[in-house]
Parts: C-alpha cells; structure tokens; sequence
C-alpha cells in the first residue's frame, strides 16, 4: 500500500525538495502541503494522510508542537513525523509529549527520512540515535530516584510480555499468535496495560518501551 504524506513547513523549497524526495520512491505519495500548523490540520482532516511530516518551528503561524498536539487529540490514527533543526532533548520530550512518533533531523540523510517516515506509517517510533540515548538516560535517572520502578511492578508477567510487543511493533494478530491466545484477549490486557500505566495509545507505549530502554534504535 501507498503511505500518503502530508508534508508540512513554512519554506516553500524545502516542501518542494521534500515532496520530490518522498514522490521519488514506490511506495510513497505526497497528497498535500502546509505552511503552517494550523493549515497542516485542516489539511490532515480534509485529506486524511498516513503520516505528517511537520516542521517543528512555523512561525508566524501555530508552529509544529502546538499542531502535532492538536492533530493527535482530534486524529489519533495520523502518525505525526517532526522534522527539525534543534538537536536538543529538551524539543524532543515536548514533541513526544504532544503525541508525535518520530523526531528527526533536517540534517539527517534522506535515506534515513524515508526510513523515518516507514517506521511510524508501521506503528513503531523512530528517533535519531542520540535522542534514544537522552530517553535512556533519563528513564535511569528516574529509577535511580525511584519513580519508575513501582508503575511496572504492577504489571503482570503477561502485561509485561504484551506491553513489550506493541512497542516492538507486532499487531495484535500478530501478538495473539506469538503468545498463543486470542485477540480479544491481547486486546483486553493492552486495555490494563493502558489503564495502569495511566497512557492513552499505542505511541504512548511505545514511548514507555523507549525509556524502559526495551527498544533498539540503529
């Protein structure tokens, strides 16, 4: 299937040399453009793409963190992808934190946005490497002080090996098979998982993973 991309930036030849870039594989379609957060949404709503490829920083109008957040409330099945210039952890927990599923560079190669926006069009998170790093760092740091230990040790065994295939990307097919139980099952402990851990969707869990440092990242 096609992955149809919204892509959204408030340079013209930036989205040009974009859309070329993502237009050029066979998989892939550009069905819209933005300049600004607020058009993205409307765009997004108006033409329902798999993924949005936003621009962190819109000025004047509502910059990227304020859309993602925004368009993730109100669609939550549109993967949001951020592509910025600032290589700083501080932008990349306030992304994360608004619901996006990925965070890139816009000095990263093209082979890796292209491999970006394939990631999260699959459901799984994509961050550049150090990112990964920071996440880890942090989830350490919190165990150290002890805040993190007690929300998974009120997970079941089962919990546990669920929460870590979600975040590893399987369906709930897929899981139901591994684990040899029904979907409904699989569907009913994601549904504790979401409720115990206080999180509301997939990419939440998968971010979690992300601090649990579970998850591997190239």
């Amino acid at each position: 299937m096609t992955i149809r991309v919204l892509i959204a930036d408030d340079h013209a030849i930036v989205r040009s040399g974009l859309g070329m870039l993502i237009n050029a594989q066979e998989d892939m379609e550009v069905i819209g453009y933005a300049a600004d957060g607020k058009e993205a949404c409307e765009k997004a709503w108006e033409v329902r793409p798999d993924v949005v490829l936003m621009d962190l920083s819109m000025p004047p109008g509502e910059n990227g963190l304020t859309a993602t957040a925004r368009l993730k409330e109100t669609a939550p099945d549109i993967q949001v992808l951020v592509l910025t210039m600032h290589d700083d952890e501080e932008y990349l927990f306030r992304v994360l934190q608004a619901g996006a599923a990925g965070y890139i560079l816009k000095s990263a190669p093209d082979l890796d946005l292209i491999t970006a926006i394939r990631s999260v069009n699959q459901g799984m998170a994509y961050l550049y490497p150090s990112a990964t790093k920071s996440l880890i760092e942090e989830f350490l740091q919190m165990v150290k002080n002890g805040e993190e230990q007690a929300k998974y040790d009120i997970l079941t065994d089962r919990e546990k090996e669920v929460l870590v295939l979600i975040a590893k990307g399987f369906s709930n097919k897929e899981i139901a098979e591994q684990l040899t139980v029904s979907v409904k099952t699989v569907e009913s402990h994601k549904a504790h998982i979401m409720e115990k851990l206080h999180l509301r969707t997939r990419p939440d869990l998968v971010r979690y993973a992300i601090k649990k440092g579970w998850l591997d990242f190239e």
